[in-house]
């Protein structure tokens, strides 16, 4: 996996991004932060478009998309093709990238702290899909989902 995160929020999950950039920094990852730059409203497809479009040309890298609840930003990134995944705990993060080769963490920063949202967040990098019989099983979801 690529040591490279691209990530975007909307207003509403724009704090919990920036420390995200830091904690990523900090770890030693290469940020690409497609947006906002501000606090001011904004829509959030718009921004999960972006952040799905970066990981769908490029399979070594993975994406984390926060909004206020979260939902907005999974619902539009599966929508383009990307599995993204909802996380609230690190358990539900390492099962999305062993078992179902999440591509994207979703998070809500209205429903999650800043504490345990880096430990989810670091829960999904340090995960790797576990291939095999669950590859059949991404395979199953791409060939139901055309």
């Amino acid at each position: 996996m690529s040591k490279t995160i691209v990530i975007g929020s909307d207003h509403g999950g724009y704090n919990l991004k920036q420390v995200f950039i830091k904690t990523l920094k900090e770890w030693g990852y290469t940020v690409e932060d497609e947006g906002p730059d501000c606090l001011d409203s904004c829509d959030y497809p718009l921004f999960a478009a972006r952040v799905a479009a970066k990981i769908k040309e490029d399979d070594a890298k993975l994406g984390v998309l926060i909004c206020g609840t979260g939902q907005g930003m999974t619902m539009t990134a599966n929508r383009m093709g990307v599995r993204a995944a909802l996380c609230t705990n690190e358990f539900l993060a390492r099962m999305a990238r062993e078992h179902n080769d999440a591509r994207i963490l979703c998070m809500g920063e209205r429903v999650t702290g800043q504490g345990l949202a880096v430990e989810i967040l670091k829960a999904f990098l340090e995960t790797d899909f576990g291939g095999e019989r669950h590859q059949r099983r991404i395979d199953l979801i791409d060939s139901v989902a055309k």
